[in-house]
């Protein structure tokens, strides 16, 4: 065989399959349950509306 066919069965294979893994893994980690998943993720939601009346103070705008 031929490196190319070599490669090209890996990536059809076990490539694909390794993807995939990964892609749920990431799924299931933003998605896992818990208390302070959720707040960390709805505090990184909001953060474009955080100061749509006002702007930032000083210590706000430093200290993030």
């Amino acid at each position: 065989m031929e490196t190319y066919s070599i490669l090209r069965a890996f990536a059809d294979s076990w490539f694909l399959i390794l993807m995939t893994a990964f892609f749920l893994g990431i799924v299931i980690y933003t998605l896992r349950p818990g208390k302070s998943a959720r707040e960390h993720y709805r505090d990184i939601a909001e953060i474009p509306l955080r100061h749509d009346d006002a702007p930032a103070s000083e210590k706000e705008a430093s200290h993030g």
